[in-house]
């Protein structure tokens, strides 16, 4: 019997492997440009080695193979009997017309290899279905899983600003996307460039897409990256195309929920897209013959020159600084040329680069600081520097030149050691740190409102003359009196009663009965009478039973404390144990009294709550900040080195008005991104706002002495800067506070003068009155010439890189000398529509264009 089942069953495994097929199906004819389905089907799932046969590259796969499976399960009298699939699925676009074979794919089921059935598809010159090639894709939407992506839906143009330049012109290459499809990422990476100088533009990581109309298709667009090329050889240069690998999402409608569920499957997706980018061609034209002297500069430059010192003693070092401004190959120029006299000791030149990369090329300065020593005394000519450079607009060399110093080096005395040059020193005190941000809340209002002439300043200022007039009056007629002297009492009524009872217990150990009887009942009548503001001799049980009960006293309370009387009253003529009456009395009064305390307080603590309670209800329903940008939040940012974020951040919060504070933190920001200029301009604001500040005129200090102009003060009268330093200890509303209390300590001074008895008093109240006076005038004149900087204010940094300060408002006025970014200057006169006449630190004046300077 047993071997009859093992035949039969291996009977019935033969029967049902030869049963299995390979099931090819697809469309006998499709349309140019339409995609159909390609699926292949095996009726079992114990299979493996799954291996399509060739596909014709006129019919391009864009998706697949995508595997599903199907099973079922049927009980038929008694009997059990069940059937499985899997299903292979391709995507094809048929993308020229033709007649085209696909061979059979093969398959192994059980260990045995079987074979589809081969296919022939047809594919006409023509839609069968119009847009049905489409398949409901949208412009710019999400399109099904297995749509075509051609490339009018997807492409990058590839544009150079100039095709024509000279050796050495910057060129700025840029990559754009077009595309209405959901492209997710993008990759492609410059090759190395053979004749270029490149530098890549930094573009913001979070691709923001506009609206572009090409060819009457609404794209969406965006610049990926952009490249600033030097060209080192001339003629024709190639920019090769680039192919950009891309992963465009798209919507799988077909999705099994149950294989989305247990195997991770989801509603979407990826499909891989290579994206070329054409190439371009350059010509680089040679430069004309080339001058003596030339410096290599391609663009539009000038050139500037400052000596730290004009009147040295010899043997004594001088620094000359020369900068070199604008926008060019500003990385790739030669250093300039200095022709020191004969005697003098020279050492190599310190280059700073303060130059960025933008869209319009390398922008900004190359400073170069040259020490010299003069070993011998004299007046020496230190000539004009000269610069030449190539102009790409003018298309011709220029030569630009600083102008000439005169030296005057006094006699010296021995000799110094190069060491002593090297500014070691100076480089100590810029390698320090600024300061710290502040953290904790900030006070933000608007520009003009202070509280030093507000009407809050003026109504304290009235209240404190009230008080004055009050006082003197009161004073001089000797009237002072408690205006509440029972409430004064009722809050006494447990000190006193406490103490009457510690005195009945001294007396209860003594053994003094009839003292102690009457300690405890006036503790008890004393107790009640100023706690419930009724005089002693109208207490009755009646009205203290009824004013405790409206004093939610409880009825049992109230009771005990009535007990507590009798209980006294009734003891003190009781004859018996004398101690044991007394110890029960003095429990009973004590305990009464304890209730009724805890009972009122109870009472208040209640009200309290309900109060709070309340109070939290209102701030419940009052509108939440909680998604707003907090001072906390930049200052978190800044802490994690995200500077970018705390600037931004910071900024938003300045929106809602000014604050020392946060300008502070921000100059702190930009001066860790090496934005010395805005470094430079918020620290002056926050010093406007707080010029007693030390964290802020230090860090300010330290700003400054990154900037490139260093500029030499006019002298001025020792009392002028004494006077300067006292008005900038505080601010508008720190002077406005201390006119205050020097005002109310004037008051409490001239009321001590007019009404003590005592003559040294007397005298500290006329002479301390007359010097807060004196404060008090002095306090509100610093608070308005503080206000009125504030108000009217007239200083200015200057944001271009170098900026020509003219002789008369006019682009066509005669050059006087140049400023760079970050140096301060003052307007004197802001009348010329776009010009503004400005004044420096060490007297120069001239003309200057009003975009050139952000005022602070």
């Amino acid at each position: 019997m047993r071997r009859a089942s093992v035949l039969f069953a291996f009977i019935m495994a033969v029967i049902a492997a030869a049963a299995q097929r390979l099931v090819a199906d697809a469309p006998a004819e499709v349309a140019v440009g339409e995609q159909f389905r390609l699926t292949y089907t095996v009726n079992t799932q114990n299979v493996n080695g799954f291996r399509v046969g060739t596909i014709p590259a006129e019919l391009e796969v864009l998706m697949g193979p995508s595997t599903s499976s199907q099973s079922s399960f049927q009980m038929v009298n008694g009997h059990t009997s069940s059937s499985s699939s899997i299903t292979y699925t391709y995507i094809i676009c048929a993308n020229k017309a033709g007649t085209y074979s696909i061979p059979a794919a093969h398959i192994s089921v059980g260990g045995k290899t079987i074979a589809s059935n081969q296919l022939r598809i047809k594919v006409s010159g023509a839609s069968r279905q119009g847009a049905q090639g489409q398949q409901g894709q949208g412009e710019g939407g999400l399109r099904p899983a297995g749509s075509r992506i051609s490339g009018s839906d997807l492409f990058i143009k590839v544009s150079a600003n100039k095709r024509r330049v000279h050796e050495q012109e910057p060129i700025l290459l840029t990559y754009k996307v077009y595309t209405l499809v959901d492209l997710t990422s993008l990759k492609g990476n410059m090759p190395d460039l053979k004749g270029f100088h490149t530098q890549e533009v930094q573009l913001p990581q979070q691709k923001s897409y506009k609206i572009e109309t090409v060819n009457g298709r609404p794209y969406r667009t965006v610049t990926w990256s952009q490249y600033v090329m030097f060209p080192q050889i001339t003629g024709k240069l190639e920019i090769p195309s680039i192919t950009f690998d891309g992963i465009v999402i798209q919507q799988n409608r077909d999705v099994d929920p149950f294989e989305a569920f247990f195997n991770g499957g989801s509603g979407y997706v990826e499909v891989k897209k290579k994206i070329k980018a054409p190439g371009l061609t350059i010509q680089v034209d040679p430069l004309p013959v080339r001058p003596a002297g030339f410096s290599g500069g391609v663009g539009s430059f000038t050139i500037s020159a400052q000596l730290n010192k004009t009147d040295i003693k010899a043997n004594n070092p001088v620094t000359l600084r020369v900068i070199v401004s604008g926008r060019g190959n500003l990385k790739l120029i030669k250093k300039p040329e200095v022709k020191f006299p004969k005697d003098f000791d020279t050492y190599d030149a310190k280059v700073t680069d303060k130059t960025k990369l933008t869209s319009n090329g390398v922008e900004g300065n190359m400073v170069y600081d040259f020490l010299a020593v003069p070993r011998n005394q004299g007046k020496y000519e230190i000539p004009p520097i000269e610069f030449v450079y190539y102009d790409t607009e003018a298309n011709a060399y220029k030569n630009v030149k600083t102008q000439a110093f005169t030296l005057n080096v006094a006699k010296g005395s021995g000799s110094a050691s190069v060491s002593d040059y090297t500014g070691d020193a100076a480089d100590d005190q810029l390698n320090k740190d600024i300061r710290g941000i502040k953290a904790g809340d900030a006070d933000v209002h608007d520009i003009g409102d202070f509280f030093f002439g507000s009407t809050a300043y003026w109504v304290a200022m009235c209240v404190l003359a009230a008080i004055f007039v009050s006082l003197f009056v009161v004073f001089r007629h000797r009237a002072i009196a408690n205006a509440n002297i029972d409430r004064m009492r009722g809050k006494k009524a447990n000190k006193v009663a406490t103490k009457r009872l510690k005195k009945a217990n001294r007396l209860m150990l003594d053994g003094k009965a009839s003292l102690f009887y009457d300690e405890v009942l006036r503790a008890l009548w004393g107790y009640v009478g100023d706690k419930l503001s009724i005089p002693v001799e109208k207490l009755s049980r009646e009205n203290i039973s009824q004013r405790l009960a409206e004093r939610s006293v409880g009825d049992e309370t109230i009771a005990l404390f009535i007990g507590a009387l009798d209980e006294c009253e009734f003891e003190r003529y009781a004859p018996g144990d004398v101690k044991g009456n007394m110890s029960k009395t003095f429990e009973a009064a004590m305990t009464a009294i304890m209730r009724i305390e805890e009972t009122m307080k109870k009472r208040k603590k209640s009200a309290a709550a309900t109060a709070t309670v309340l109070l939290l209800a209102l701030m419940a329903w009052l509108p939440s900040d909680a998604g707003a940008i907090t001072k906390a939040n930049a200052d978190s940012a800044y802490a994690r080195q995200q500077y970018q974020q705390a600037i931004k951040d910071y900024e938003e919060l300045l929106h809602d008005g000014v604050s020392a504070e946060l300008y502070y933190n921000l100059g702190n920001a930009y001066y860790r991104t090496d934005n010395i200029t805005r470094a430079v301009l918020n620290y002056e604001r926050a010093l406007l706002l707080s010029p007693g500040d030390g964290d802020i005129r230090f860090n300010l200090q330290m700003a400054r002495s990154k900037t490139i102009d260093k500029i030499t003060p006019e002298s001025e009268m020792f009392f002028v800067t004494w006077y300067h330093a006292l008005v900038n200890i505080m601010s508008v509303d720190g002077w406005a506070r201390t006119a205050l209390v020097s005002f109310a300590l004037a008051i409490v001074l001239a009321l001590a003068y007019l009404f003590s008895a005592r003559i040294w008093v007397r005298k500290v109240g006329f002479f301390g009155g007359l010097a807060f006076i004196a404060v008090f005038i002095l306090a509100n004149l610093f608070a308005y010439q503080q206000r009125q900087e504030l108000v009217n204010r007239t200083g200015a940094i200057i944001i271009s890189s170098a900026v020509p300060v003219k002789s008369t408002p006019s682009k066509s006025g005669t050059d006087l000398f140049i400023l760079h970014e970050g140096t301060k200057v003052e307007i004197t006169d802001g009348t010329m529509r776009g010009w503004k006449e400005i004044r420096v630190a060490d007297g120069k004046e001239g003309w200057i264009e009003t975009s050139k300077i952000e005022i602070i």
